[in-house]
C-alpha cells in the first residue's frame, strides 16, 4: 500500500474525515500530517480534522462528523422540510448549552450554532437524510414553535412563507405543535395565528 493509499485508508476507516490521532495511530507523526496537509494530500477541515480534497466538500459528511450531537434548526430545518426556498449560507445547528464552544471556529462548514436549554434541547428531535447521510433534525413542529420563539430575529418574510407552508403540509402534527408550544412557552403566539391559517 503506497503513501496516497494508506491515507486514503485512514480517512475512509474514520467516516470519511480523520483526526490527527487517527494517522498518528496509522503511524504518521504530527510532522508528516502537517507535511501532506502542505502538499494538498489532505485537507484541513478544522484543527485536529482532516479530509480527502476531492471529499471536502461534503458538508453533510462533515456536519455528521464534527456536530453529531447537535440538531439541524431553524432555517437549515425549514429549507429540508420545503419551507422556504432559500438554501441557508450556513448550517443551522442547535447545541446544549454545556457544550464546549471553542468547537465552532471552524474553516468549513459555516455553522450558526443556537445554544438550548438541556430540559427541552431533544423536544421534538429526529433523523433526516441528506444526501444519504443522515443527521439529528428537528421535526416540523419544533421547527415551527422554534421559529415563533425566535420571530424577532427572523426575516418577516421566512417567517410567513414558513407558517404558511407549515398550515398546508399534509404532514403537520397539529397535537404535537401544541404540546411543544406549550413547553416552549409560545402556546398562545402559536394557536392564534394557526386558528387563523387554518379556518380562514
Amino acid at each position: 500500500m503506497n503513501q496516497a493509499e494508506k491515507i486514503r485508508s485512514v480517512i475512509t476507516d474514520a467516516g470519511g474525515i480523520a483526526r490527527t490521532a487517527d494517522f498518528n495511530a496509522a503511524g504518521f507523526a504530527n510532522y508528516a500530517v502537517a507535511e501532506m496537509c502542505r502538499q494538498g494530500l489532505i485537507v484541513r477541515v478544522r484543527s485536529g480534522y482532516y479530509a480527502l480534497p476531492d471529499e471536502s466538500q461534503q458538508e453533510e459528511a462533515i456536519v455528521a462528523r464534527l456536530f453529531s450531537d447537535g440538531i439541524v434548526c431553524m432555517d437549515s430545518a425549514l429549507f429540508y422540510y420545503g419551507y422556504s426556498d432559500k438554501s441557508p449560507l450556513e448550517w443551522h445547528i442547535s447545541f446544549k448549552r454545556t457544550v464546549t464552544r471553542s468547537r465552532f471556529k471552524i474553516d468549513y462548514p459555516p455553522v450558526r450554532c443556537y445554544m438550548v436549554q438541556e430540559s427541552i434541547f431533544e423536544l421534538g428531535a429526529a433523523r433526516g437524510d441528506w444526501a444519504g447521510v443522515s443527521l439529528n433534525i428537528y421535526d416540523r413542529e419544533r421547527t415551527i414553535c422554534d421559529c415563533f420563539k425566535r420571530r424577532s430575529q427572523m426575516d418577516s418574510e421566512l417567517f410567513a412563507k414558513a407558517v404558511n407552508a407549515y398550515a398546508a403540509d399534509d404532514q403537520k402534527n397539529l397535537a404535537n405543535l401544541s404540546q411543544y408550544a406549550k413547553k416552549l412557552r409560545v402556546y398562545r403566539q402559536v394557536t392564534d395565528l394557526m386558528e387563523v391559517l387554518l379556518n380562514g
